[in-house]
């Protein structure tokens, strides 16, 4: 099973420092995410089939894909990538 950092280096286009520990990057992902983009973080890194993860946060095919080009072009933001590296 993929570590959540396993998942945020899958989306980051160009990363050039090492992620921090599991347990700072979720504490700093709290503050730069939405409660939602973090529950869809976590269960991709825990390989949740997509129409679980759209019943559990009550979304439908269209705001399911808007969250999550908004949370890849998030974890993509220079500010946020130094945030999660060390």
């Amino acid at each position: 099973m993929p570590t959540l950092s396993q998942e945020i280096e899958k989306h980051i286009k160009k990363l050039i420092h090492p992620l921090k520990e599991e347990e700072e990057l979720i504490d700093v992902l709290k503050v730069k995410l939405t409660k939602k983009e973090l529950k869809l973080l976590k269960a991709w890194a825990n390989e949740t089939a997509q129409v679980e993860i759209q019943t559990k946060l009550s979304l439908d095919e269209e705001q399911y894909g808007a969250l999550s080009l908004k949370l890849i072009k998030k974890l993509n933001q220079e500010k946020i990538k130094q945030a999660i590296c060390l």
